[in-house]
């Protein structure tokens, strides 16, 4: 048998296009650098129309490029600007239109300042530019409003604080709730559109954005530009009540009143009721004892004519005019008597549509309502997942049964010539050629020694 030759001579030339030499650095570079974190401060940064964010890192000696992509950046809780120092979590990547690598950022937050804080920080500065602050657009509390509309979740301890003290200061008020999220996502949209509801409704006089205490996190939904500026829009004058005393978010800064807890938004917004009508009684004293210095001043007045030698000669007139100023006297007081009365007449009305109103069957039938919704949820998400389960199991089979591997378990094998490219023919290697033979387990470098049909 003859052996077959050897060459060795210089290995072929391997010439890359420019692209295909793009793709061998791509691959070698999101390889090594699938996830790293890179700290540095940012220079030309461009946000495009169509959401994502260029902007370069540098420091004293280096610069990487940098974008974020839409999906990303909108989660963004603070604005990037340039010259801030920030760290930046991604992946490295070729750009292979310009042939450069870049960070592709999939989290960026300030260094040494929370994202939160900052964000806080550049939305009060914003809005006060606008002057959304400015102590000229607060608009006053009524004196005695007739309903009073709150914003908050049904479920918490805050409204029935406020129901609370609102029932033992004045017992005749009616209070509408808006339901809604105080926290997580979505929180900020829901309390934007319960103060356009009352606003576009008007079936209140003054409306409670309230919450309970928590974190700077917990607290977001009311540090949000969308409830800033659908406070600022409100007609209607807007109490924010969120957290407590030491809490401070942008909607207190905006709203008509800040009051420092929930509790002291029901004290502040309405007086109690004995205190109005201990002043509604010192005032009619105090206009019946002007009427009464009046009326004895002007006796007096018409005493000393009187005693005039003139007077004699107008005493007719002088005594009509005495007697319009009594019947003055008795209209002005039946007058008063008269809005008294019709004052009085309005609050007993008021009260007693207070007392019809039974909001505990209302809550008992939002809460009956909300536990079927949750219940049909359940059931829902349930057949959700059932049938996600039998399709994943399905696909797990399928790949298994495909998986190129599993072939090679069952004694086949995959042949390449010295390119990498796989043979399918014999008549495609010439004898004596470099072959490689991949098997179920390991590799195989072979020589062709002869070629049979």
């Amino acid at each position: 048998m003859t052996q077959p030759s050897l060459n060795f001579g210089p290995p072929p030339r391997k010439i890359f296009s420019v692209a295909e030499l793009s793709v061998q650095i791509r691959n070698l570079l999101e390889r090594e650098f699938p996830d790293v974190w890179v700290a540095g401060e940012i220079s030309n940064f461009r946000a495009a129309p169509s959401g994502h964010c260029y902007f370069t890192l540098k420091d004293d000696s280096a610069q990487l490029r940098a974008v974020c992509f839409r999906n990303q950046a909108r989660y963004l809780k603070f604005k990037p600007q340039d010259g801030m120092a920030v760290i930046a979590r991604g992946r490295l990547a070729v750009y292979e239109v310009r042939g450069e690598y870049q960070l592709c950022v999939e989290f960026l937050e300030p260094a040494g300042v929370g994202a939160l804080q900052l964000a806080f920080e550049q939305l009060k500065q914003k809005l006060a530019a606008e002057g959304l602050f400015a102590a000229e657009r607060k608009k006053p509390l009524p004196m005695l409003p007739r309903v009073i509309g709150v914003v908050t979740s049904p479920s918490g301890a805050v409204i029935q604080d406020i129901l609370r003290i609102l029932r033992r200061r004045f017992r005749n008020l009616s209070v509408l709730l808006y339901p809604v999220r105080v926290q997580g996502e979505g929180a900020a949209q829901e309390i934007a559109k319960g103060l356009e509801y009352f606003n576009r409704r008007r079936p209140v006089d003054v409306i409670i954005v309230a919450r309970g205490g928590g974190s700077l996190e917990d607290l977001w939904a009311f540090n949000e530009e969308t409830v800033a500026r659908a406070i600022a829009a409100s007609q209607l004058p807007v109490i924010s009540a969120v957290g407590h005393e030491t809490d401070f978010t942008i909607a207190d800064f905006v709203a008509d009143l800040r009051a420092p807890t929930p509790s002291a938004a029901a004290e502040l917004v309405v007086r109690p009721k004995h205190e109005l009508q201990a002043e509604l009684g010192d005032r009619g004293r105090h206009l019946s004892q002007i009427m009464r210095l009046k009326l004895s001043e002007a006796w007096q007045a018409l005493t000393e004519l009187r005693m005039h030698h003139i007077f004699q000669t107008l005493a007719g007139r002088i005594a009509e005019r005495a007697q319009r100023v009594d019947d003055c006297a008795i209209a002005l007081e039946r007058g008063m008597r008269a809005r008294l009365d019709s004052a009085r007449r309005r609050w007993l009305t008021a009260s007693a549509g207070v007392v019809r109103y039974d909001i505990a069957r209302h809550f008992r039938l939002k809460r009956a309502a909300l536990a079927d919704h949750e219940q049909r949820y359940r059931n829902s998400m349930r057949r959700y997942l059932t049938e996600r389960s039998f399709l994943l199991a399905h696909l797990d089979s399928m790949l298994k049964e495909r998986n190129p591997r599993t072939i090679l378990q069952r004694g086949y094998s995959i042949t390449r010539d010295a390119e990498g490219k796989v043979i399918r023919d014999a008549a495609q290697v010439p004898t004596g050629a470099a072959i490689s033979v991949l098997l179920a387990r390991g590799e195989l470098d072979a020589l062709v020694k002869a070629r049979k049909p």
